[in-house]
């Protein structure tokens, strides 16, 4: 019994959530400050270079559709590990001497990171019921710190080691760590009866089965779709930016290496929005102004790129850091706010991340072939600016005080 209490202790939980989520867009990141060395390897136009970070995204909203499923089967705590296990293997497969391994790697890594995504609300929420918003706001700054770190060590790791390949598939390390961490809930898992059925309960998010009334009642709600586009287009704005963010430095001038670092900067901002913006929308009502807030902070950081992109590169990278940061922040706080229970935000996770990343993962494509075809990156960064407009405009509305 006291060894099943240490391992079920709330500081271990939170230890196994923190590494987790230092994974969870660790192996995006990473790829980022490389793709002018990827395009190089393979002979990538722009459009194909954009899938190298489209494809993990598409497969971010693919597989948030099997999350539910997956929770409910063998619960939270079983799939979760098994999830990091995927991402260190899909990292690996991504270093592989071939264009295919690298698209294929990409299958694999946006798959797990979307297990990880859709099952962190809903455990949050049943095992943090009274600081759901701070324990959002703890593993969303996880989450930026971690791809902060790998930002900024790419280009240096690529030197120190010897090529692009060393440099990418040193993070699966990180995903096993984060995988051994989560082992004493396993355990703790195994031992539970009713305990373990509310885990998988509460992770039946969106299953989309035909017969369930209550999932149905998510897809049919006006607010879940709110909160729902809302997830989807900050995520785009977000991933544009991880996709093409150091290629428009270097475009504009920029060394790599310089890039390089104002790409982390960025990241590293992000943590301050992450952090913040969840608290705060945990002590308000409604989250209309915060929803105002960010969405202008990143409308002016993707303005100033446009105007004087590498004059102004470290206040515009600051600038939409922390809107980014907040903007990711307030959407999944979202999910716990606008839902009733436990169960309720695993549904609203499980949709809101499917359809968001899949419309999120049109972002980088959409940039890549937009630049292609007009050699300027003016044009995709406009239609970005449009992409605040609506996320402004759904989020007013997402922000009310309501639930699902």
């Amino acid at each position: 019994m006291r060894r099943a209490a240490l391992l079920a202790h709330p500081a271990l939980l939170l230890v196994g959530i923190v590494l987790a989520s230092l994974n969870m867009r660790a192996a995006l990141a990473s790829v980022s400050p490389l793709v002018s060395e990827l395009a190089a390897a393979y002979g990538l136009s722009s459009a194909a270079s954009s899938l190298v970070t489209s494809v993990p995204v598409l497969f971010l909203g693919l597989g948030a559709l099997v999350a539910p499923w997956l929770g409910r089967r063998f619960g939270a705590e079983r799939v979760l590990p098994a999830a990091l296990l995927l991402l260190g293997a899909g990292i690996l497969v991504r270093v592989l001497p071939s264009a295919a391994a690298l698209y294929g790697g990409g299958v694999l890594v946006g798959t797990a990171i979307a297990l990880l995504n859709v099952l962190m609300p809903g455990l949050i929420k049943r095992d943090f019921p009274d600081r759901a918003a701070s324990m959002t706001s703890v593993y969303t700054g996880a989450m930026i710190a971690g791809a902060t770190v790998v930002a900024a060590a790419s280009v240096p790791l690529e030197r120190a080691l010897g090529g692009w390949q060393a440099s990418l598939g040193v993070w699966s390390l990180l995903a096993v760590v984060a995988a051994l961490a989560w082992l004493p809930q396993v355990v703790v898992a195994r031992g539970r009866t009713g305990a373990a059925h509310e885990v998988r309960a509460a992770t039946a998010a969106g299953s989309g089965a035909p017969d369930s009334g209550a999932v149905r009642s998510v897809w049919r709600s006006a607010l879940a779709w709110q909160v729902t586009l809302f997830m989807g287009l900050q995520s785009l704005w977000s991933y544009v930016l991880i996709a093409w963010m150091p290629t428009i430095f270097t475009d504009h001038g920029m060394s790599r290496s310089a890039a390089g670092v104002v790409f982390a900067f960025n990241n590293l901002i992000q943590v301050a929005g992450a952090f913040a913006v969840p608290l705060l929308a945990g002590r308000m009502r409604s989250q209309r102004p915060l929803i105002v807030l960010v969405t202008t902070m990143v409308a002016a950081g993707y303005a100033g790129l446009m105007v004087a992109p590498v004059q102004g590169a470290w206040l515009w990278s600051a600038v939409l850091g922390l809107g980014q940061g907040g903007a990711v922040g307030l959407a999944l706080t979202l999910i716990v706010l606008r839902s009733g229970d436990a169960v309720t935000a695993a549904r609203l996770s499980g949709m809101a991340q499917t359809v968001g990343y899949l419309l999120a993962a049109a972002g980088p494509l959409a940039a890549g072939a937009l630049h292609q075809a007009t050699g300027s990156w003016t044009p995709p960064i406009a239609a970005v600016l449009g992409v605040c407009a609506t996320a402004l405009a759904v989020g007013l509305l997402a922000a009310r005080n309501r639930t699902v």
